[in-house]
């Protein structure tokens, strides 16, 4: 993509608080000043702001403090004058009662910071899952440069010899209790091996998946998304991007430059190629709505349909993101898709380089990390996008993650009205329920729960576990953590709290899923729908007051990225007049 560099120097943005010898520009720089900044950092220069998600209670992004050291560096060394701002930080570990109805929000507020002071570029400080999707949303609304960097992953887990991945094992330890496999005291001993470093998700979670997509979108310089939180070489990756945001300001090198329909379209075969989270749909359509660039569902199966997972990692595989790494990363994957006729070559990224050049030399360390196309997980991985009666606008299933013999099953259905109702049934010896059934959860979308939690990988109950069954059929309007794996149906489309087809379900109801042919089925008749549906009252929790009632009042639905309504086409506006 041509791409034509602005003349330098020239006015920034930021001369309009600090430049000139007027009232206004004395107040705003003499506040400035009792922090110790010299006269000369005042002469023009790029500001950039950091805008850091730190936050002791975002477990994944509390070692940014100390990585923003290190892009300050950068700033400095390329003649920038760097800021360090902190920023909404949703956790995902620790928000209630889901991280994902505070990422719009988050995405708001940083917007609004973005526009309502002054800097000329933005570097992206973000690792934990919900962090780095709202700050690429903020970005992509402002069209200030701006570049990611991320937190990196921790190191691997090890339990009596056996590697440990975040989330995934958790998962699988819990089922394991159930079943009766492991003790509560062996549990409880596992927790110290689950997290012992600095750094997000080890697994292809949905933390390393959007720093992934951060990277296959451009948005990220080569190689950033899987160094681990602890090596020195993240440090060096956050000063290289300091620097480099100064000169992306220079050139004015925006968003809407890099994030172009080909840039997303990288990244969904990208995602694919990584065996990514089901998160990634939701994130990318939110983000791909707010620089303006029409991605669908249809795009997500169109793209990443034909294309082998070929990256060996948990929840998918076997090994973690330090082996990614030591493997070559994604800069390997990239490489891999460009050879396979898979990439748009000469997409921009925030190097200024095109994805190609910057992929072509690397070289793969460890093939059974990065696998040969022949040798991939499976041959057709990425999202797939079901459509049927029971999903008019679309629901997703991780063919990856999935049981083969699942993908094409019909089952009598076990509702579940919200999870409430599935918590206080599942571990119940008398529920009627054997491993041929289908699991359905409703309330549990944008609006319903409300914002739709990584609930959509309902634990099996016990007496299916008990047989050395791990995996059934489950639906739901829910997500799943990028940690998670099994035949999991998510997103379901309009979802049930909207009044979609989901809500009136019953139990005993057949339904039929067919991946191969993309169709997800309620074994009712056209009349029968239609009359539960025109009878359907909302049984969700419906909110008065505060964000809970905005989020309810103007959400949109997951298959179109879950944003608010009224924060799409936003792109650009201009900062209000200085009131000084």
């Amino acid at each position: 993509m041509a791409f034509t560099k602005a003349e330098w120097p020239r006015k920034l943005r930021s001369q309009e608080w600090f430049g000139g010898t007027g009232r206004d520009q004395i107040y705003h720089r003499g506040w400035m000043k009792n922090q110790g900044f010299p006269h000369d950092l005042f002469d023009g220069r790029p500001v950039i702001g950091i805008m850091n998600t730190w936050s002791e209670l975002t477990p994944c992004n509390a070692h940014l403090n100390v990585l923003a050291e290190s892009v300050k560096r950068g700033v400095f060394e390329a003649g920038g004058f760097p800021v360090e701002v902190p920023a909404f930080s949703a956790s995902e570990s620790g928000f209630r009662p889901t991280a994902m109805m505070f990422r719009n929000l988050a995405a708001m507020s940083v917007e609004e910071q973005i526009r309502g002071q002054p800097m000329d570029g933005c570097v992206l400080l973000v690792g934990c899952d919900k962090t780095t999707p709202s700050l690429l949303m903020a970005a992509a609304s402002t069209d200030m440069p701006s570049i990611v960097v991320t937190g990196g992953p921790m190191l691997n887990g090890y339990y009596k010899g056996e590697r440990v991945g975040s989330g995934t094992h958790l998962w699988r330890f819990s089922e394991a209790v159930k079943a009766g496999e492991m003790t509560q005291e062996e549990f409880a001993e596992a927790e110290a091996s689950m997290s012992r470093s600095a750094g997000s998700c080890n697994t292809m979670g949905t933390a390393s998946t959007m720093a992934s997509m951060a990277e296959a979108l451009g948005m990220a310089l080569s190689g950033n998304a899987a160094i681990p939180a602890v090596d020195s070489r993240r440090r060096v990756m956050a000063q290289m991007s300091g620097r480099r945001i100064v000169d992306m300001v220079k050139d004015d090198l925006k968003p809407s430059d890099v994030l172009t329909k080909e840039a997303f379209e990288n990244a969904i075969r990208t995602n694919a190629a990584i065996g990514g989270s089901t998160n990634a749909v939701i994130h990318l359509l939110a983000i791909a709505g707010r620089v303006g660039i029409d991605l669908t569902l249809e795009d997500w199966d169109r793209c990443g349909r034909d294309v082998p997972t070929i990256v060996n990692l948990m929840p998918s595989g076997k090994y973690l993101m330090e082996e990614f790494f030591y493997a070559g990363g994604l800069p390997v994957v990239i490489k891999r898709l460009g050879e396979a006729g898979l990439l748009h070559k000469d997409a921009l990224t925030v190097s200024g380089e095109t994805m190609w050049d910057q992929v072509k030399d690397v070289t793969n360390h460890d093939e059974d990390v990065i696998r040969p196309a022949e040798k991939a997980l499976t041959q057709s991985g990425g999202i797939v996008v079901l459509t049927g009666n029971l999903a008019p606008k679309g629901a997703v299933l991780k063919p990856s993650a999935s049981s083969a013999h699942l993908l094409t099953h019909r089952g009598r259905a076990v509702v579940f009205e919200d999870i409430d109702d599935y918590k206080a049934k599942i571990n119940d010896e008398a529920l009627d329920i054997d491993e041929t059934c289908v699991m359905v959860m409703k309330n549990c979308g944008p609006k319903g729960y409300p914002g739709m939690a990584e609930v959509g990988n309902m634990g099996l109950p016990p007496k299916v576990l008990r047989k050395g069954i791990t995996d059934m059929v489950r639906i739901s309007d829910a997500r799943m953590s990028g940690t998670a794996y099994g035949t999991v149906v998510l997103h379901t489309s309009p979802e049930a709290a909207a009044g979609g087809p989901l809500a009136v379900v019953q139990n005993g109801d057949f339904i039929e899923l067919d991946v191969p042919n993309r169709r997800l089925h309620l074994d009712i008749s056209a009349e029968e729908l239609a009359s539960r549906l025109a009878a359907w009252q909302p049984k969700h929790e419906q909110y008065q007051s505060g964000y809970a009632w905005l989020h309810q009042q103007h959400v949109q639905g997951a298959d179109t990225g879950a944003d608010l309504d009224f924060l799409k086409g936003n792109r650009g506006r201009a900062v209000g007049r200085d009131s000084h």
